[in-house]
């Protein structure tokens, strides 16, 4: 065989070589694609477009089952691909309780479970430290510390994230009204009533109503340096009947005054002109205000308005009558002036604003009807029906809730599964355990629920109530009883 002839069979082979790797790579590429848009082989060798489900849990290492039955997926932390429709998912770990939910997989989109905790079951309480005096107490929401408050001005801050706790006191005396000194006492007395407490993000400022003589009074703490502690209500001379953190520092706050938002500038101490009349419900998320207002007399009678030149000759005149209420909902920047009206209505509402994976909403909450709006441009997406009026609104540290209470009545709109569930809770008082898990107590006990009511567990006896309770670090659980602040180990160790 001449060269030229071998040569020519080369090329053909280098060819034949290069175009089976083409359509190779197509194929792996096509095969990969279909995969991710969620297509898979079922076992009687049918396409079928599924779902991707992630399992997370605290502890780690759970063995998960799919319909009561094991696959391939033994442990959480890791996905599996599921058909669309509905799914029980249970997670159990030896010496641990268990934990299950009906899931609903959606073709070709990403569930996740990253909220699921199991606590172990023999837990032996260990006292932390004496709070014979305790009055109230509150956790920072990282969960790493605790302040303790007494019936004089020497409080107490707990970091609780260090297996010995060295209680801090601070001197609370110079920031509230509601303090007294007797004579020769070398520690003054309080006297006033904490009704709220609000802890910035970075776990640095409280932000306290109080209530002292009769008198309404908004002190921001700071618990890690004292002596920068403001009397928001003496250092403005006003009667604020609502105010809000809106930053990470507690630098900028949101607060209402005469039924007008304004801003407060904290290291300035300087309030801003109104940026939103008569308010009656607001939200915020990054620098964005959503809120709804009642508009003026004056322009809502502009619409109702008649002129005279459309007036029948000599017709009787009518009684005039006030124009009904009217309400706006609105969106605007905090560092803008530009105010961009959405919606009207004649019925006053909460509202809520959040963001859930790459989607941005607008929630709004009429008596018993939940409407979900699209951000971008109001668009109804949802709308829900609850059984009751809701009077306070939270919306999830990642966007994946928004929950709504009025008294022991809750409702959970799961972002994730787009359904509501309602429940009661044993009394009024509740709390968060970490983000996701709320607790309350009844009859001495510390009872936990998720954020949509589930999977409820009994985790404590001889619980002291209106005492907060939490896990710090992952590994204990503390809450109060008779007196003393308790701890158990809830992983092992």
């Amino acid at each position: 065989m001449n060269s030229e002839k071998r040569q020519k069979r080369q090329s053909l082979r280098i060819i034949a070589s290069e175009v089976i790797m083409v359509i190779a790579v197509i194929a792996i590429v096509s095969v990969l694609a279909l995969i991710v848009s969620g297509y898979w082989l079922n076992s009687d060798f049918t396409v079928e477009r599924q779902g991707l489900l992630q399992v997370f849990s605290e502890p780690t290492g759970a063995e998960v089952l799919i319909d009561g039955k094991s696959s391939w997926m033994q442990r959480t932390n890791t996905s599996k691909v599921l058909s669309s429709g509905e799914h029980e998912v249970s997670l159990s770990k030896e010496g641990y309780d268990t934990w299950s939910k009906t899931i609903n997989i959606t073709e070709g989109l990403l569930y996740r479970l990253n909220y699921p905790r199991l606590f172990l079951k023999d837990r032996r309480p260990e006292k932390a430290l004496n709070a014979t005096n305790a009055t109230f107490a509150t956790i920072s929401p990282d969960q790493n510390t605790l302040l303790v408050t007494n019936n004089t001005t020497e409080w107490q801050i707990v970091k609780i994230d260090n297996d010995t706790l060295s209680p801090k006191t601070i001197d609370i005396s110079p920031y509230f009204s509601g303090v007294s000194l007797a004579e020769g006492a070398t520690v003054g007395l309080f006297s006033g009533t904490i009704l709220q407490a609000d802890w910035d993000e970075n776990n640095s400022h409280i932000l306290f109503k109080i209530s002292s003589s009769d008198v309404i009074e908004w002190v921001l703490l700071n618990v890690e340096k004292p002596t920068e502690s403001i009397n928001l209500t003496k250092e403005f001379g006003a009667d604020f009947a609502s105010i809000d953190i809106i930053d990470h520092s507690a630098n900028t706050l949101l607060a209402v005054r005469n039924q007008n938002l304004h801003k407060i500038d904290v290291p300035s101490k300087a309030i801003s002109s109104i940026l939103v009349e008569n308010i009656i419900s607001y939200d915020h998320f990054e620098n964005e205000l959503f809120y709804i207002a009642k508009q003026s007399a004056a322009k809502t009678s502009e619409t109702s308005e008649v002129s005279e030149t459309t007036q029948t000759p000599n017709a009787p005149e009518t009684p005039e009558t006030n124009p009904p209420a009217s309400y706006v909902y609105g969106l605007t920047k905090l560092g803008g002036s530009e105010i961009k009206e959405l919606a009207t209505t004649i019925s006053p509402a909460k509202v809520a604003i959040s963001k859930f994976y790459e989607n941005e909403y607008l929630t709004t909450i009429q008596e018993n009807q939940i409407v979900l709006h699209n951000k971008q441009n109001y668009d109804d997406i949802t709308e829900y029906q609850l059984s009751f009026t809701p009077e306070h609104v939270k919306v999830g540290y990642h966007g994946e809730f928004i929950l709504m209470w009025n008294g022991s009545q809750i409702a959970s709109l799961d972002m994730e599964l787009g359904q509501i569930r309602e429940w009661r809770i044993e009394n009024e008082h509740f709390g968060w355990l970490d983000n996701n898990m709320l607790y309350t107590m009844q009859d001495g006990d510390l009872i936990v629920y998720d954020f949509d009511g589930l999977n409820r567990r009994t985790l404590a006896k001889n619980v002291s109530g209106h005492f907060p309770a939490g896990i710090t670090d992952n590994k204990w659980l503390y809450y109060f009883s008779d007196g003393e602040l308790m701890r158990e180990w809830i992983i092992e160790h």
